[in-house]
């Protein structure tokens, strides 16, 4: 019996999830945190990841202990310290600083179609992921990665492309990650046995 569904996301032991958006036939680790994610169909993550103001598109694969959009303390000023915007916590009557806090939330990171993020990789906030990437494990991402790019280290540097441009163009322009449940499922055997040149001729990409 298939575990996962359209209909309901899965989700493991010891998840908090707030103010997030789950796609059709997503799954989400043991002990992982979202704060302001959507989280594309069919893409997924392992234990123990932190998500915050994030959009993840389809397809996304996502190993244990991923923290994206991870949040940030004010640079500025005479402390960085979380009193400064939580101040609530400290003084009865004293509200904290919604501003802030509205500031932090803004700082969208995308994370693209079809993308794999490795085990304890950091994805910095406001960055973009494109579309086809992978992010190796333990990379700290602290600018954009383009469409189907390989980086890897710390801070995140490419290493290779994934696909070459014109395979990644035609890929991104057939946009099979849009298909429908049933069409993607009619294409399974092609998935597993063609190459990605291969398969963007049979499918007209």
């Amino acid at each position: 019996m298939t575990k996962l569904s359209a209909d309901t996301p899965y989700l493991h032991p010891e998840t908090e999830i707030e103010d997030s958006r789950l796609g059709a036939w997503t799954e989400v680790g043991r002990g992982t945190r979202f704060t302001n994610v959507d989280l594309g169909d069919y893409s997924y993550c392992d234990r123990y990841c932190d998500f915050a103001n994030t959009r993840v598109g389809k397809f996304a694969n996502i190993a244990s202990f991923v923290r994206v959009g991870a949040t940030d303390h004010p640079l500025e000023g005479a402390s960085l310290h979380h009193f400064l915007y939580r101040s609530a916590d400290y003084w009865e009557g004293t509200p904290r600083d919604e501003a802030f806090f509205a500031r932090r939330r803004a700082r969208i990171t995308e994370i693209g179609h079809d993308t794999w993020l490795g085990h304890n990789a950091q994805v910095k906030p406001g960055i973009r992921v494109g579309h086809g990437a992978v992010v190796a494990s333990g990379a700290i991402v602290t600018k954009d990665v383009g469409d189907y790019e390989i980086v890897a280290g710390t801070p995140a540097k490419p290493i290779r492309l994934r696909q070459p441009r014109e395979i990644a163009e035609r890929l991104i322009a057939l946009g099979w990650w849009d298909w429908d449940h049933a069409r993607l499922g009619a294409a399974l055997e092609d998935f597993r046995a063609l190459k990605a040149e291969a398969f963007l001729e049979k499918y007209g990409g």
